[in-house]
This record gives structure tokens, sequence and C-alpha cells, in this order.
């Protein structure tokens, strides 16, 4: 079994790959259809807490 990453993508999301299970703040499951995801760092995705893209737009950095 691989392991579960967490990786920050530069000005981005936050990529997790592996076995994991992911839950909302009730601790109901969150669906996920991949074995890699992108977490919103950002705030803005429309479609948290997984990312949507909005960070470009919005000019997010991490610096």
């Amino acid at each position: 079994m691989n392991p579960t990453t967490i990786t920050p993508y530069p000005n981005g999301p936050l990529l997790v790959r592996g076995a994991f299970a992911l839950q909302d703040e009730d601790g109901e499951p969150v669906p996920r259809h991949r074995r890699t995801i992108a977490l919103c760092r950002c705030g803005l995705s429309s479609i948290k807490p997984l990312c949507d893209g909005t960070h470009k737009a919005a000019g997010f950095r991490t610096d």
C-alpha cells in the first residue's frame, strides 16, 4: 500500500495522494473519485474542500 502524502503546490492547492478518507465538518464522508485530489488553500473555491482553480484568477500566493 502506498503511503498518503500531502504536497503543497506552489501558489495553489494541497495535493493529497494515496489511501485516505476525507470527511466534512460533521464527520460525514466526502466522496472521491480519484486517487489524487486537490484541496483548496485560497478559500475561494466553489466546490470546497476541493480546488476549482479559482486561486489562479484571484492571484493567490503562498510566499
